[in-house]
């Protein structure tokens, strides 16, 4: 029988955790507080890897919708934070410009998306990427493979009008990845390129 819908559901506990913080939403560091928090969970409950997105209008500062990876829980390999919060986000919004709007959106996400989420972050309209860290830290903490992910990755978006912040709560977000590498049933999916398990 062939398949003709697919998808993912994002877990409540995602928006009960954005409930929860709302109060500290107003800056940097209390949005990148949540995304680490999100993260860790998402691995204690078994969804998918150690990250988390939301999409944040510009101007405003309003989260507009928070996701986390969901590769484990949904089996499908494109379920990264970033595709599954650009498309909450879309879905919500029901537009699939995210920066056609006023008051435009930017996505955070607690690394540098890997080779397919820069290609989300791009086509999904966003007028802004803010993140935790860029490093080779999540390599070689995980384990995981981001791609061949080009060196210039960030110039690429600004080229294209996204603005780009790194470095917020870096040593937070890295701390979320030593924790995920040092556990011994951690789950790493499709690393085949870089002698990752």
């Amino acid at each position: 029988m062939p398949i003709r819908a697919f998808g993912a559901e994002l877990p409540a506990w995602v928006d009960e955790e954005l409930e929860a913080a709302r109060a500290d939403l107003g800056g940097d560091e209390g949005r990148m507080r949540l995304l680490n928090r999100l993260a860790e969970r998402n691995v204690a409950e078994g969804s998918g890897g150690p990250f988390a997105a939301l999409a944040v209008r510009r101007g405003s500062g309003e989260v507009v919708a928070a996701g986390v990876n969901l590769v484990l829980a949904s089996g499908l390999s494109s379920m990264h934070a970033e595709v599954v919060t650009i498309s909450v986000t879309q879905a919500r919004l029901g537009s699939w410009d995210l920066g056609a709007e006023d008051d435009p959106l930017e996505l955070w996400v607690n690394w540098r998306p890997c080779a397919m989420c820069f290609g989300a972050t791009l086509w999904s309209g966003v007028r802004g990427l803010t993140i935790a860290g860029d490093g080779p830290e999540l390599e070689a903490l995980t384990g995981f493979d981001e791609g061949p992910v080009r060196d210039d990755w960030a110039e690429q978006l600004e080229a294209r009008g996204i603005a780009v912040r790194i470095g917020v709560l870096r040593d937070e977000a890295v701390a979320v990845f030593e924790r995920y590498g040092a556990n011994p049933s951690k789950t790493v999916y499709n690393a085949r390129g870089t002698g990752a398990e």
